[in-house]
Protein backbone atom coordinates (compact mmCIF):
# COMPACT_ATOMS: atom_id res chain seq x y z
CA UNK A 1 0.00 0.00 0.00
CA UNK A 2 1.42 3.20 -0.24
CA UNK A 3 2.51 4.54 2.65
CA UNK A 4 1.33 8.39 2.38
CA UNK A 5 -1.99 7.16 3.04
CA UNK A 6 -0.34 6.81 6.91
CA UNK A 7 -0.63 10.43 6.82
CA UNK A 8 -4.26 11.45 6.30
CA UNK A 9 -6.20 12.79 8.69
CA UNK A 10 -9.51 11.45 9.09
CA UNK A 11 -12.17 13.15 7.34
CA UNK A 12 -13.97 16.06 9.53
CA UNK A 13 -17.43 13.99 8.96
CA UNK A 14 -16.24 10.96 10.16
CA UNK A 15 -14.69 12.05 13.09
CA UNK A 16 -17.83 13.92 13.75
CA UNK A 17 -19.64 10.18 13.18
CA UNK A 18 -17.67 9.14 15.97
CA UNK A 19 -18.11 12.34 18.66
CA UNK A 20 -22.24 11.69 18.57
CA UNK A 21 -22.30 8.26 18.46
CA UNK A 22 -23.87 6.58 21.40
CA UNK A 23 -25.82 9.80 21.98
CA UNK A 24 -29.54 9.55 22.15
CA UNK A 25 -30.97 13.24 20.83
CA UNK A 26 -34.24 15.12 22.88
CA UNK A 27 -37.19 12.89 21.18
CA UNK A 28 -39.93 14.86 19.39
CA UNK A 29 -37.62 16.86 17.73
CA UNK A 30 -36.80 16.28 13.99
CA UNK A 31 -32.95 16.08 13.38
CA UNK A 32 -31.87 19.37 11.53
CA UNK A 33 -28.87 18.83 9.26
CA UNK A 34 -26.40 22.29 9.47
CA UNK A 35 -23.09 20.34 9.44
CA UNK A 36 -22.53 19.79 5.66
CA UNK A 37 -22.67 21.58 2.80
CA UNK A 38 -24.59 20.18 0.74
CA UNK A 39 -27.00 22.06 -1.28
CA UNK A 40 -31.00 21.71 -0.59
CA UNK A 41 -32.36 24.07 -2.64
CA UNK A 42 -34.67 22.86 -5.84
CA UNK A 43 -32.42 22.07 -8.78
CA UNK A 44 -33.58 24.06 -11.91
CA UNK A 45 -35.90 22.07 -14.11
CA UNK A 46 -34.29 23.23 -17.15
CA UNK A 47 -31.00 21.73 -16.13
CA UNK A 48 -32.89 18.29 -15.41
CA UNK A 49 -35.03 18.10 -18.49
CA UNK A 50 -31.59 18.44 -20.08
CA UNK A 51 -29.97 15.63 -18.28
CA UNK A 52 -33.36 13.50 -19.14
CA UNK A 53 -33.59 14.55 -22.76
CA UNK A 54 -29.88 13.42 -23.34
CA UNK A 55 -29.87 10.13 -21.61
CA UNK A 56 -29.62 8.31 -24.84
CA UNK A 57 -25.99 9.38 -25.43
CA UNK A 58 -24.64 7.19 -22.90
CA UNK A 59 -24.01 4.54 -25.51
CA UNK A 60 -20.63 6.61 -26.23
CA UNK A 61 -17.00 7.26 -24.29
CA UNK A 62 -16.87 10.95 -23.66
CA UNK A 63 -13.94 12.94 -24.37
CA UNK A 64 -11.48 13.49 -21.25
CA UNK A 65 -11.32 17.35 -23.00
CA UNK A 66 -14.89 17.59 -23.60
CA UNK A 67 -17.30 19.02 -25.91
CA UNK A 68 -16.38 21.83 -27.33
CA UNK A 69 -20.04 23.31 -26.58
CA UNK A 70 -19.06 22.73 -22.68
CA UNK A 71 -16.08 24.37 -22.93
CA UNK A 72 -17.24 26.85 -25.09
CA UNK A 73 -20.50 27.69 -22.29
CA UNK A 74 -17.63 27.80 -19.25
CA UNK A 75 -15.88 30.53 -21.18
CA UNK A 76 -18.52 32.62 -21.79
CA UNK A 77 -19.78 32.62 -18.09
CA UNK A 78 -16.12 33.79 -17.17
CA UNK A 79 -16.44 36.48 -19.08
CA UNK A 80 -19.88 37.68 -18.45
CA UNK A 81 -19.26 37.32 -14.84
CA UNK A 82 -15.64 38.42 -14.24
CA UNK A 83 -15.50 40.94 -17.13
CA UNK A 84 -13.24 38.85 -18.61
CA UNK A 85 -12.49 38.81 -22.99
CA UNK A 86 -11.07 36.20 -25.18
CA UNK A 87 -10.79 32.80 -22.82
CA UNK A 88 -10.20 30.55 -25.82
CA UNK A 89 -12.51 27.65 -24.38
CA UNK A 90 -10.19 25.28 -26.53
CA UNK A 91 -7.09 25.35 -24.59
CA UNK A 92 -7.96 27.52 -21.33
CA UNK A 93 -10.95 25.12 -20.13
CA UNK A 94 -11.10 21.68 -19.28
CA UNK A 95 -14.57 19.80 -17.40
CA UNK A 96 -14.22 18.05 -14.47
CA UNK A 97 -16.10 15.94 -11.96
CA UNK A 98 -17.23 18.62 -9.69
CA UNK A 99 -14.37 20.88 -7.83
CA UNK A 100 -13.34 18.24 -4.74
CA UNK A 101 -11.88 15.79 -7.85
CA UNK A 102 -10.14 18.56 -9.90
CA UNK A 103 -8.52 19.54 -6.60
CA UNK A 104 -7.07 16.70 -5.64
CA UNK A 105 -5.82 15.01 -8.93
CA UNK A 106 -4.93 18.84 -10.03
CA UNK A 107 -1.99 18.34 -7.29
CA UNK A 108 -1.21 14.90 -8.12
CA UNK A 109 -0.10 16.43 -11.81
CA UNK A 110 1.41 19.27 -11.05
CA UNK A 111 3.51 18.79 -8.41
CA UNK A 112 7.34 17.43 -8.43
CA UNK A 113 7.87 15.47 -5.38
CA UNK A 114 11.67 15.05 -5.79
CA UNK A 115 12.31 18.63 -4.94
CA UNK A 116 10.90 18.77 -0.84
CA UNK A 117 7.60 20.28 -2.36
CA UNK A 118 5.44 22.45 0.05
CA UNK A 119 1.55 23.08 -0.47
CA UNK A 120 0.60 26.12 1.27
CA UNK A 121 -3.00 26.47 2.01
CA UNK A 122 -5.64 28.55 4.15
CA UNK A 123 -6.51 27.26 7.54
CA UNK A 124 -9.41 26.36 8.66
CA UNK A 125 -9.69 24.59 4.75
CA UNK A 126 -11.10 22.28 3.01
CA UNK A 127 -9.39 18.70 3.83
CA UNK A 128 -9.10 18.17 0.00
CA UNK A 129 -6.34 20.10 0.16
CA UNK A 130 -4.24 18.83 2.43
CA UNK A 131 -5.21 15.47 1.67
CA UNK A 132 -3.78 15.96 -2.16
CA UNK A 133 -0.56 17.36 -1.07
CA UNK A 134 0.19 14.22 1.35
CA UNK A 135 -0.65 11.97 -1.42
CA UNK A 136 1.61 14.03 -4.23
CA UNK A 137 4.92 13.80 -1.54
CA UNK A 138 4.55 17.37 -0.80
CA UNK A 139 4.29 18.90 2.73
CA UNK A 140 1.30 20.94 3.63
CA UNK A 141 2.01 24.70 4.99
CA UNK A 142 -0.89 26.40 6.81
CA UNK A 143 -1.99 29.80 6.78
CA UNK A 144 -4.05 31.08 9.67
CA UNK A 145 -7.24 33.15 8.91
CA UNK A 146 -8.64 34.55 11.79
CA UNK A 147 -11.02 36.92 12.97
CA UNK A 148 -8.06 39.69 13.61
CA UNK A 149 -6.47 39.40 9.93
CA UNK A 150 -10.44 39.53 8.75
CA UNK A 151 -10.08 35.86 7.80
CA UNK A 152 -7.43 37.00 4.94
CA UNK A 153 -3.82 34.49 4.45
CA UNK A 154 -0.99 36.29 5.90
CA UNK A 155 1.23 36.32 2.58
CA UNK A 156 3.67 38.34 4.48
CA UNK A 157 3.75 35.85 7.53
CA UNK A 158 5.51 32.55 4.90
CA UNK A 159 8.91 32.50 5.30
CA UNK A 160 11.66 33.05 2.77
CA UNK A 161 12.39 29.30 3.40
CA UNK A 162 8.74 27.91 2.76
CA UNK A 163 8.33 30.28 -0.60
CA UNK A 164 11.00 28.72 -1.90
CA UNK A 165 9.98 25.31 -1.68
CA UNK A 166 6.46 26.18 -2.39
CA UNK A 167 4.91 24.82 -5.77
CA UNK A 168 0.91 25.59 -5.48
CA UNK A 169 -0.69 27.61 -3.11
CA UNK A 170 -4.50 27.20 -2.60
CA UNK A 171 -6.90 30.21 -2.45
CA UNK A 172 -10.96 30.05 -1.63
CA UNK A 173 -12.69 33.08 -2.39
CA UNK A 174 -15.41 33.16 -0.89
CA UNK A 175 -13.63 31.35 2.08
CA UNK A 176 -14.66 27.77 3.34
CA UNK A 177 -15.72 28.43 6.86
CA UNK A 178 -15.97 31.87 6.85
CA UNK A 179 -17.37 32.99 3.77
CA UNK A 180 -14.37 35.76 3.68
CA UNK A 181 -13.85 37.54 0.22
CA UNK A 182 -10.57 37.97 -1.17
CA UNK A 183 -9.96 41.65 -2.47
CA UNK A 184 -8.72 41.96 -6.04
CA UNK A 185 -5.49 43.61 -4.47
CA UNK A 186 -4.52 40.25 -2.61
CA UNK A 187 -5.15 38.38 -5.22
CA UNK A 188 -2.95 40.08 -7.30
CA UNK A 189 -0.21 40.09 -4.70
CA UNK A 190 -0.44 36.61 -4.67
CA UNK A 191 0.53 36.30 -7.84
CA UNK A 192 3.51 39.24 -7.21
CA UNK A 193 4.89 36.30 -4.61
CA UNK A 194 3.98 33.39 -7.39
CA UNK A 195 5.93 35.54 -9.93
CA UNK A 196 8.73 35.77 -7.66
CA UNK A 197 8.78 32.18 -6.46
CA UNK A 198 7.51 30.75 -9.49
CA UNK A 199 4.58 28.73 -7.72
CA UNK A 200 0.93 28.04 -9.04
CA UNK A 201 -1.98 29.34 -7.62
CA UNK A 202 -4.92 27.09 -7.27
CA UNK A 203 -8.16 29.27 -7.08
CA UNK A 204 -10.73 27.50 -5.64
CA UNK A 205 -13.98 29.47 -6.50
CA UNK A 206 -16.75 27.56 -5.77
CA UNK A 207 -18.44 29.96 -3.48
CA UNK A 208 -17.75 32.66 -6.14
CA UNK A 209 -22.19 32.89 -7.38
CA UNK A 210 -22.83 32.91 -3.45
CA UNK A 211 -22.43 36.17 -2.23
CA UNK A 212 -24.50 38.56 0.04
CA UNK A 213 -24.12 41.99 -1.59
CA UNK A 214 -25.74 42.14 -5.41
CA UNK A 215 -23.83 44.99 -5.40
CA UNK A 216 -20.62 43.26 -4.84
CA UNK A 217 -20.00 39.76 -6.69
CA UNK A 218 -16.23 38.43 -5.05
CA UNK A 219 -14.03 38.91 -7.83
CA UNK A 220 -11.82 36.10 -9.23
CA UNK A 221 -7.85 35.43 -9.63
CA UNK A 222 -8.31 35.54 -13.78
CA UNK A 223 -9.79 38.96 -12.92
CA UNK A 224 -6.75 39.51 -10.94
CA UNK A 225 -4.55 38.20 -14.03
CA UNK A 226 -5.97 40.63 -16.16
CA UNK A 227 -5.56 43.70 -14.07
CA UNK A 228 -2.10 42.68 -13.50
CA UNK A 229 -1.41 42.07 -17.35
CA UNK A 230 -1.07 38.55 -17.53
CA UNK A 231 -3.72 37.83 -20.20
CA UNK A 232 -2.53 34.48 -20.55
CA UNK A 233 -3.42 33.28 -16.85
CA UNK A 234 -0.04 32.49 -16.10
CA UNK A 235 0.45 30.18 -13.26
CA UNK A 236 -3.11 30.74 -12.57
CA UNK A 237 -5.88 28.44 -12.45
CA UNK A 238 -9.53 28.14 -10.66
CA UNK A 239 -12.04 25.41 -9.73
CA UNK A 240 -15.90 25.57 -10.13
CA UNK A 241 -18.39 24.22 -9.67
CA UNK A 242 -22.58 23.81 -10.67
CA UNK A 243 -22.85 22.22 -6.98
CA UNK A 244 -23.60 25.53 -4.93
CA UNK A 245 -24.23 28.03 -8.07
CA UNK A 246 -27.47 25.59 -9.42
CA UNK A 247 -27.92 23.41 -6.12
CA UNK A 248 -26.75 20.45 -7.90
CA UNK A 249 -24.38 18.70 -6.11
CA UNK A 250 -25.38 15.08 -7.44
CA UNK A 251 -24.23 16.24 -11.24
CA UNK A 252 -20.88 16.15 -10.25
CA UNK A 253 -20.40 18.96 -12.45
CA UNK A 254 -17.55 21.17 -12.83
CA UNK A 255 -14.32 22.99 -14.48
CA UNK A 256 -11.18 24.27 -14.24
CA UNK A 257 -9.70 27.20 -16.33
CA UNK A 258 -6.23 29.02 -16.81
CA UNK A 259 -2.59 28.82 -18.00
CA UNK A 260 -3.06 26.96 -20.81
CA UNK A 261 0.44 25.43 -20.76
CA UNK A 262 -0.46 24.03 -16.94
CA UNK A 263 -3.80 22.77 -18.73
CA UNK A 264 -2.30 20.56 -21.46
CA UNK A 265 -0.10 18.89 -18.75
CA UNK A 266 -3.67 18.31 -16.41
CA UNK A 267 -5.11 16.94 -19.86
CA UNK A 268 -2.35 14.56 -20.39
CA UNK A 269 -3.01 13.40 -16.83
CA UNK A 270 -6.74 13.36 -16.83
CA UNK A 271 -6.57 11.35 -19.94
CA UNK A 272 -4.91 8.27 -17.59
CA UNK A 273 -7.02 8.94 -14.29
CA UNK A 274 -9.67 8.56 -16.40
CA UNK A 275 -11.84 11.69 -15.26
CA UNK A 276 -13.97 12.54 -18.56
CA UNK A 277 -17.69 13.74 -17.82
CA UNK A 278 -20.75 11.52 -19.40
CA UNK A 279 -22.37 13.70 -22.37
CA UNK A 280 -25.97 14.06 -21.03
CA UNK A 281 -23.84 15.60 -17.71
CA UNK A 282 -21.88 18.23 -19.93
CA UNK A 283 -25.22 19.53 -22.09
CA UNK A 284 -27.16 19.73 -18.80
CA UNK A 285 -24.30 21.90 -17.57
CA UNK A 286 -24.52 23.70 -20.56
CA UNK A 287 -27.71 24.94 -19.71
CA UNK A 288 -26.95 25.72 -16.12
CA UNK A 289 -23.93 28.14 -17.08
CA UNK A 290 -25.36 29.49 -19.93
CA UNK A 291 -28.60 31.10 -17.33
CA UNK A 292 -28.06 33.29 -14.50
CA UNK A 293 -31.02 33.76 -13.55
CA UNK A 294 -31.76 30.78 -11.98
CA UNK A 295 -28.24 31.25 -9.79
CA UNK A 296 -29.49 34.93 -8.63
CA UNK A 297 -32.79 33.47 -7.43
CA UNK A 298 -30.91 30.65 -5.48
CA UNK A 299 -28.59 33.47 -4.22
CA UNK A 300 -31.28 35.36 -3.15
CA UNK A 301 -32.65 32.26 -1.07
CA UNK A 302 -29.54 32.16 0.74
CA UNK A 303 -29.67 35.70 1.78
CA UNK A 304 -33.07 35.41 2.83
CA UNK A 305 -31.73 32.77 5.55
CA UNK A 306 -29.12 35.11 6.78
CA UNK A 307 -31.64 37.81 7.23
CA UNK A 308 -33.84 35.18 9.26
CA UNK A 309 -31.21 33.78 11.39
CA UNK A 310 -28.79 36.30 12.47
CA UNK A 311 -31.10 38.56 14.64
CA UNK A 312 -32.06 35.01 16.08
CA UNK A 313 -28.61 33.90 17.08
CA UNK A 314 -27.24 37.31 17.63
CA UNK A 315 -28.31 37.57 21.23
CA UNK A 316 -27.00 34.56 22.18
CA UNK A 317 -23.84 33.37 19.86
CA UNK A 318 -20.92 35.52 18.55
CA UNK A 319 -21.68 35.24 14.94
CA UNK A 320 -21.28 37.55 11.80
CA UNK A 321 -23.19 38.26 8.49
CA UNK A 322 -20.04 36.82 6.05
CA UNK A 323 -19.35 38.28 2.47
CA UNK A 324 -20.38 34.98 0.86
CA UNK A 325 -20.83 31.47 0.81
CA UNK A 326 -23.76 29.72 3.21
CA UNK A 327 -21.77 29.28 6.38
CA UNK A 328 -22.01 30.83 9.59
CA UNK A 329 -18.42 30.49 11.58
CA UNK A 330 -19.67 31.19 14.83
CA UNK A 331 -17.69 32.03 18.18
CA UNK A 332 -19.01 29.75 21.12
CA UNK A 333 -15.83 30.65 23.24
CA UNK A 334 -15.69 27.04 24.68
CA UNK A 335 -15.23 24.15 23.95
CA UNK A 336 -16.38 23.19 19.96
CA UNK A 337 -16.92 19.07 20.51
CA UNK A 338 -18.83 19.48 23.79
CA UNK A 339 -20.73 22.48 21.94
CA UNK A 340 -21.99 19.90 19.10
CA UNK A 341 -22.34 16.67 21.34
CA UNK A 342 -24.71 18.40 23.53
CA UNK A 343 -26.47 20.43 20.99
CA UNK A 344 -27.31 17.28 19.32
CA UNK A 345 -27.87 15.49 22.13
CA UNK A 346 -30.27 18.31 23.51
CA UNK A 347 -31.91 20.21 20.59
CA UNK A 348 -31.07 17.29 17.80
CA UNK A 349 -29.87 19.87 15.89
CA UNK A 350 -25.86 19.18 14.22
CA UNK A 351 -23.43 21.36 13.40
CA UNK A 352 -19.45 20.65 12.53
CA UNK A 353 -16.76 21.25 15.02
CA UNK A 354 -14.24 24.16 13.89
CA UNK A 355 -11.36 22.20 15.32
CA UNK A 356 -11.85 19.58 12.97
CA UNK A 357 -11.94 22.17 10.09
CA UNK A 358 -8.25 23.25 10.68
CA UNK A 359 -5.07 22.07 12.20
CA UNK A 360 -2.67 23.49 15.04
CA UNK A 361 0.04 24.30 13.92
CA UNK A 362 -0.24 27.58 11.95
CA UNK A 363 3.77 27.25 10.31
CA UNK A 364 2.58 23.83 8.73
CA UNK A 365 5.76 21.15 8.71
CA UNK A 366 7.36 22.60 5.26
CA UNK A 367 8.07 26.16 7.04
CA UNK A 368 10.93 25.80 7.80
CA UNK A 369 13.54 28.07 10.47
CA UNK A 370 12.29 31.13 9.06
CA UNK A 371 8.35 30.20 10.80
CA UNK A 372 6.42 32.70 12.47
CA UNK A 373 3.05 32.46 14.05
CA UNK A 374 0.98 30.32 16.77
CA UNK A 375 0.34 26.93 16.93
CA UNK A 376 -3.20 27.30 18.23
CA UNK A 377 -5.40 25.40 16.22
CA UNK A 378 -7.62 28.43 14.70
CA UNK A 379 -11.36 26.78 14.57
CA UNK A 380 -11.10 25.78 17.81
CA UNK A 381 -13.95 27.36 20.02
CA UNK A 382 -16.12 27.76 17.02
CA UNK A 383 -18.40 25.96 15.00
CA UNK A 384 -19.54 25.75 11.13
CA UNK A 385 -23.18 26.26 10.95
CA UNK A 386 -24.53 25.10 7.13
CA UNK A 387 -27.20 27.12 6.04
CA UNK A 388 -28.84 24.89 3.52
CA UNK A 389 -31.72 23.69 4.78
CA UNK A 390 -35.13 25.28 3.83
CA UNK A 391 -35.93 28.87 5.23
CA UNK A 392 -38.03 27.43 7.71
CA UNK A 393 -35.93 24.47 8.99
CA UNK A 394 -33.43 27.20 9.43
CA UNK A 395 -35.35 29.34 11.37
CA UNK A 396 -36.47 26.16 13.69
CA UNK A 397 -32.39 25.49 13.81
CA UNK A 398 -31.54 28.52 15.07
CA UNK A 399 -34.72 29.13 17.33
CA UNK A 400 -32.98 25.55 18.91
CA UNK A 401 -29.67 26.40 19.21
CA UNK A 402 -30.53 30.06 20.74
CA UNK A 403 -32.75 27.76 23.26
CA UNK A 404 -29.93 25.48 23.84
CA UNK A 405 -27.54 28.00 24.60
CA UNK A 406 -29.99 30.30 26.95
CA UNK A 407 -30.57 26.60 29.16
CA UNK A 408 -27.52 25.27 29.07
CA UNK A 409 -24.55 27.11 28.11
Amino acid sequence: MNPRLERLHAYPFERLARLKAGVTPAAGLAHIAMSIGEPQHSPPAFVLDSLRDNLHRLGSYPATAGLPEFRAAAARWLERRFGLHAVNSETMVLPVNGTREALFSFVQAVVDDSTAPVVAMPNPFYQIYEGAALLAGAEPHFLNTTAAKGYIPDLDAVGEYAWRRCQVLFLCSPGNPTGAVLPLDFLRYALTLAERHDFIIAADECYTEIYLDEGSPPPGLLQAAVAAGHDSFERCVVFHSLSKRSSVPGLRSGFVAGDPKILSRFLLYRTYHGSAMAVPTQLASIAAWDDDAHAATNRRLYQEKFDKVIPILSGVLDVERPAGGFYLWADIRGDDERFTRDLFARQNVTVLPGSYLARGSAAGSGAGPDARGSGANPGAGRVRISLVPSVGQCIEAAERIREFIQGHC
